[in-house]
């Protein structure tokens, strides 16, 4: 049974940061792609940045670009996301994903929420200004 969890939510101040983390547990973590969604009441989830199994092609949504970093542990099974210079657009629930499937290629810019299989409940985000 495949376990998402996600932690490191909060209340920050506009321009101040956070950082987020996920395990993953009952898949082989390292061949799986992850990523971070995050949703806002009434809108649409929407893909912040993915990571593809090894580490090395990483894809953030323009609106997180320079700003977020995502990156991965394998030996722990542990997915993270460094969020700098936040501002109240980001203000969102913040979710974890493991991809439906291993696969042998892809292209993460054009993943979306229906690639991934398995979420974990969530943790709340919110920028103050």
């Amino acid at each position: 049974q495949v376990q998402v969890a996600e932690s490191g939510g909060g209340l920050v101040q506009a321009g101040g940061s956070l950082r987020l983390s996920c395990s993953a547990s009952g898949l082989t973590f390292e061949d799986y792609i992850m990523g971070w969604f995050r949703q806002t009441p009434g809108e649409e989830r929407e893909g912040v940045s993915y990571i593809s199994p090894g580490g090395r092609m990483t894809y953030y949504a323009d609106s997180v670009k320079g700003r977020f970093t995502i990156s991965r542990d394998n030996a722990k099974n542990t997915l993270n996301l460094q969020m700098n210079s936040l501002n109240p657009e980001d203000t969102a629930m913040y979710y974890c994903a493991a991809d439906r499937h291993k696969r042998t290629t892809w292209m993460l810019s054009q993943m979306t929420q229906r690639d991934f299989g398995y979420w974990g409940q969530g943790t709340q985000v919110t920028v103050s200004s």
